[in-house]
């Protein structure tokens, strides 16, 4: 697993994930996000990839925990942004969630909302 991300939300990930996880952390961020070809309005501020899953941004354990078990026919899911309330972000969750799908063909389509 490689991951770019802040230290509160790879505590959050150690702490609601039933894995085993390790980390390297890359220096080009940027690069990560275009190899994985996640577009722009998709971004957040960090990447993880997980398997053969990326997830970008602060996308709640449970969502990752399902893509894991289902093993849907995608790249990865995202959670655009910073949204205020998601795991490792301050504040108070004021809104739905929409995570989307990434690659497979799918990228931008809805993959939960939470």
């Amino acid at each position: 697993m490689w991951w770019a991300i802040c230290g509160r939300y790879a505590s959050y990930l150690r702490d609601h994930l039933d894995t085993s996880l390790g980390e390297t952390e890359i220096e080009d961020v940027t690069d990560l996000k275009r190899q994985h070809e996640i577009p722009s309005d998709l971004q957040s501020c960090h990447t993880l990839v997980l398997d053969e899953y990326v997830v970008e941004g602060h996308v709640p354990a449970e969502v990752i925990a399902t893509m894991l078990d289902e093993e849907p026919a995608i790249d990865g899911i995202a959670l655009p942004g910073m949204p205020s309330g998601s795991p490792g972000m301050g504040g108070t969750k004021s809104n739905t969630f929409t995570v989307y799908k990434l690659g497979g063909g799918k990228t931008g389509d809805v993959y939960t909302e939470i």
